[in-house]
């Protein structure tokens, strides 16, 4: 481990973050759900308090609002919590701010949210006055949930249409009929905790009548407010508008 403040994240997307801004050296303990070769102290939703304690942490990482009473028992505690809580794509960029500042990595932060702004102008050059399709994003199926949050920011940076829900709302129960009415061309399932494990013939096997392109995307790519979700933006602008040209 390197010098600075121990950090134990209990979220996924605060793991992300940190190894993206070179700062995993950092963290000694995550959860189950993590990406990370470190101490597991539980899941995201039912850390172990005690085994939590044992790392000896400066800085414990929670995220999201359903991580809220988790974020204030730790803070009851005596921990020092720091929470994010992002639901749109630019509250996601100024989280890897906060963290970067939280871990005594202001810098890395900075530089990290400067990647993903020049990243996301590339993309928007790329699919800069082309034809918008309709796009459906399911993060859930049973019962089938179109997704939220900063979702339909992805969208809407990657080049397409997302009538579904507004930025910032949550995911919500959607109705045949709804996405029939709206006649998607691109089905895009990122189903939470599967990875890439769902077979596409799910959308046809309920019966859903759609004349739709069904792409399946590894659920960390939209789902996960971290650089991901630039990484997720890119993958979904390729699926829409064909390669990003390289840099120059």
């Amino acid at each position: 481990m390197t010098d600075g403040p121990r950090v134990v994240s209990l979220a996924p997307s605060a793991t992300a973050t940190l190894g993206a801004m070179d700062a995993a050296a950092l963290v000694v303990g995550v959860t189950t759900h993590c990406d990370l070769d470190r101490p597991v102290v539980g899941g995201w939703l039912n850390p172990d308090v005690d085994r939590l304690a044992d790392l000896d942490p400066d800085v414990v990482c929670t995220c999201d609002d359903l991580q809220q009473e988790i974020r204030d028992d730790l803070r009851d505690e005596g921990f020092d919590v720091v929470h994010t809580e992002p639901t749109t794509l630019d509250e996601t960029l100024d989280s890897f701010e906060t963290l970067g500042a939280a871990v005594g990595r202001p810098d890395a932060g900075e530089r990290l949210v400067a990647d993903a702004r020049r990243r996301l102008d590339r993309v928007a050059s790329h699919v800069e006055d082309r034809d918008r399709p309709v796009v459906y994003c399911e993060e859930w199926s049973d019962p089938p949930m179109a997704a939220g949050n900063w979702v339909p920011d992805a969208v809407e940076a990657a080049g397409g249409s997302y009538p579904f829900v507004d930025a910032g709302e949550r995911s919500r129960e959607v109705a045949a009929s709804t996405v029939a009415a709206a006649d998607p061309d691109h089905v895009v399932l990122h189903i939470c905790g599967h990875g890439q494990r769902v077979d596409p013939e799910r959308v046809e096997s309920r019966g859903w009548d759609l004349d739709a392109d069904v792409h399946v995307l590894d659920d960390s790519l939209l789902n996960q407010p971290s650089p991901r979700l630039v990484d997720g933006i890119e993958t979904l602008a390729e699926r829409l508008h064909g390669a990003i040209p390289t840099a120059r």
